[in-house]
């Protein structure tokens, strides 16, 4: 198995993903310039978080033409697993892999915090190895997180089952108090139809070793790779 980490001018959890990757999975991981044409041999894709190109125009607006995502789009319909966090959502919003918009928080400010994640479904390629109704514990680190889109993508989204992870509580309640970004629907994660792309606004990479506080991440990771090996 081997695993590609892209990196564009601004990215900052790059680091963070290929450390998860290699040490903590011990998994065969390389990291690739955007400006690479070809992802080369690869079964797994992260575009992680940071600011690609400093957020200019729109967060992911200006990365989703680096010459890499041409490549990265032909691997997305062959069916296989990338997951997009944060910035990576971002960027996965505007190549059109994933449906919606993220708008700028309801505060106005960038938030980092921990917050807790309702999981949805547990067939995925990223939820398999995810313990059931156990609200995980992860933080956010963000500006723009408020995922939006319009009434027929949203019910095209329950219909399909897509709406992967919800911001609840720590007793896996859905409330309103505890989105931190006003997300419609309290959405934190979704997938695509064929379920192997997914965006989410919480970085996994941040709790994926008790040392730091949490390893709740860790098991998107593992969910990636028990489908894979």
């Amino acid at each position: 198995m081997k695993c590609k980490v892209i990196v564009f001018p601004g990215s900052n959890c790059d680091y963070d993903c290929f450390y998860i990757i290699d040490k903590i999975f011990a998994i065969n991981v390389e990291y690739v310039w955007h400006k690479n044409p070809t992802i080369g041999p690869c079964d797994f894709i992260i575009l992680p978080g940071g600011f690609s190109y400093g957020d200019y125009l729109r967060c992911g607006a200006i990365a989703r033409f680096s010459p890499i995502m041409n490549d990265i789009i032909k691997f997305a319909k062959k069916g296989n697993p990338i997951l997009g966090i944060c910035n990576g959502f971002q960027i996965l919003l505007e190549t059109g892999l994933l449906p919606g918009a993220l708008l700028r928080n309801n505060s106005l400010k960038f938030i980092c915090e921990h917050v807790y994640l309702k999981t949805n479904f547990y067939d995925t390629f990223f939820t398999n190895a995810i313990e059931k109704d156990k609200p995980l514990s992860i933080p956010i680190a963000h500006g723009e997180g408020n995922y939006f889109c319009d009434r027929d993508i949203i019910k095209k989204l329950q219909d399909n089952n897509q709406i992967i992870f919800q911001y609840c509580n720590a007793s896996g309640e859905v409330t309103n108090d505890s989105n931190p970004n006003g997300s419609i629907n309290n959405i934190a994660g979704i997938v695509n139809k064929k379920r192997n792309i997914l965006g989410m606004m919480p970085h996994p990479e941040r709790a994926s070793e008790k040392i730091i506080g949490t390893d709740d991440g860790k098991a998107i990771f593992q969910s990636v790779i028990n489908k894979l090996l």
